[in-house]
């Protein structure tokens, strides 16, 4: 079995050698094998020169570069990456320092007893750690969360999360159309339309960003999310 981490990268020059060491420390449970595809959406800074810097002082890693040639936002990142995977199953993973790819085995845990076919990792259920920001994200998240869950009839307690695994059939076999932020809504409403489709939900940690440290999550792309859920939750398309 091998797992296809998906990473978009918008100017994280500076610290993406620190995420891919991560992964790379990482020993998956079940003799499960990595693939990181890393996808630089036209990035201003040097992250193109350290990802291939990387990959020449790290040959053992199965890594695979990709390059927008404008910048397209996240969303599209995740949909390239996304279609050029190979493995069994996806996981999305940001390339700052805020989630810890350790946790790629909590995730993977009901997958590998039989029981999940979509797992998102949750920053609010749990006792892992969480670094204390901003109050008015906090609410803004479980809001979307729980618009979310209304339109698409989940329980679910953390929608915008980084970390969703996917398996890799039903992640491909979707249209996705968001190309920033609007990816996270989009997606949970059409895999919660998969028929049959198992969806769990596992605690994770959550270090984070501030805007000084390189978050890039605006106002206006909390708006965006709620036209997403009302359109993707009430049409098909």
């Amino acid at each position: 079995m091998k797992l296809s981490i998906v990473i978009p990268a918008y100017n994280e020059g500076p610290t993406i050698h620190e995420i891919l060491n991560l992964i790379a420390n990482v020993q998956l449970i079940g003799g499960v094998d990595k693939e990181i595809i890393i996808v630089n959406d036209c990035s201003k800074d040097n992250t193109e020169e350290a990802v291939h810097r990387y990959m020449r002082e790290n040959p053992e890693l199965p890594i695979t570069y990709h390059a927008h040639a404008v910048n397209m936002g996240k969303g599209a990142a995740l949909h390239t990456g996304i279609r050029v995977a190979t493995g069994d199953y996806v996981i999305i993973q940001d390339a700052d320092l805020e989630y810890d790819p350790e946790e790629y085995n909590v995730m993977l845990r009901p997958v590998l007893k039989g029981f999940a076919d979509v797992v998102f990792g949750s920053r609010f259920m749990g006792g892992r750690p969480h670094r204390i920001l901003f109050f008015w994200h906090s609410i803004g998240n479980k809001w979307l969360t729980q618009l979310s869950n209304a339109f698409n009839n989940l329980n679910l307690t953390d929608m915008e999360t980084c970390y969703k695994l996917f398996r890799r059939d039903i992640i491909q076999g979707l249209t996705l159309v968001e190309n920033r932020f609007g990816f996270e809504p989009e997606v949970t409403a059409k895999v919660a339309r998969v028929p049959d489709v198992r969806i769990y939900e596992v605690g994770i940690s959550y270090y984070g960003r501030t805007y000084a440290e390189g978050k890039k999550i605006g106002w206006r792309d909390g708006f965006r999310a709620i036209y997403c859920i009302v359109k993707f939750g009430l049409f098909k398309s």
